[in-house]
C-alpha cells in the first residue's frame, strides 16, 4: 500500500553519473529545498570510475550548488523499481533502460517542456572536444545553468508524471 507520506523518489539517469544526471540530482535538491515528498538521486548506466570534472564542479559551486560528496552509482534493477519518477537525460539512456530493464524513461526535457529531445553529451555537442577545451567548457556551463534554470518546471509536473509504487 502506498503512503502519501512515504517520499517518492525522483531518479536521474545518464551514463557516467558525473555529469547530466548528477547536476539534474543536485540542481533539483537545490531547488526543492528540505521537501519530505521527495529523495533526488541519480546513477549512471555505465558508471565507470571516473572523477567529476573540474568545470562541472566549479560551475556549480559558482550557481551555489555543493556536490563534493557526491559518489558514482551504476543503475541497478532495484535502484530502478523504487524509483516513481526515473528520467532520462538521453536517448540512449531510454534505450537501455528499456532493452535491459523492460522500463520506459521519460526524457528530461519531455517532462520540464513536453520535448522529445534529448541532453547531449559533451562528446556529443563538442564531437572536437578534446583538440577545443573552451567549447567543452563552455559546453559544460551551457548544460549546468540550463539544467539549474529549467527546475522550475521540472517541479511544476513532477507530480503529473510519478508513477505509483507499492
Amino acid at each position: 500500500m502506498n503512503d502519501s507520506a512515504t517520499p517518492k523518489t525522483i531518479l536521474f539517469v545518464c551514463t557516467g553519473n558525473i555529469f547530466r544526471s548528477m547536476t539534474a540530482e543536485y540542481a533539483l535538491k537545490a531547488a526543492l529545498g528540505p521537501d519530505p515528498r521527495y529523495v533526488v538521486a541519480s546513477a549512471g548506466i555505465e558508471a565507470l570510475p571516473q572523477a567529476m570534472a573540474p568545470e562541472v564542479r566549479e560551475r556549480l559551486l559558482q550557481r551555489g550548488i555543493l556536490a563534493d560528496g557526491h559518489r558514482q552509482r551504476k543503475l541497478t534493477a532495484e535502484l530502478l523499481a523504487a524509483a516513481h519518477l526515473p528520467v532520462a537525460m538521453g536517448l540512449d539512456h531510454r534505450a537501455y533502460v528499456e532493452q535491459h530493464f523492460g522500463r520506459r524513461l521519460l526524457l528530461f526535457n519531455q517532462v520540464c517542456f513536453d520535448r522529445e529531445e534529448a541532453l547531449l553529451d559533451t562528446w556529443e555537442a563538442v564531437p572536437d572536444f578534446e583538440r577545443n577545451p573552451q567549447g567543452r567548457r563552455d559546453y559544460i556551463a551551457w548544460v549546468v545553468d540550463y539544467l539549474c534554470s529549467s527546475m522550475p518546471e521540472f517541479i511544476a509536473n513532477i507530480e503529473r508524471y510519478m508513477s505509483p509504487q507499492d
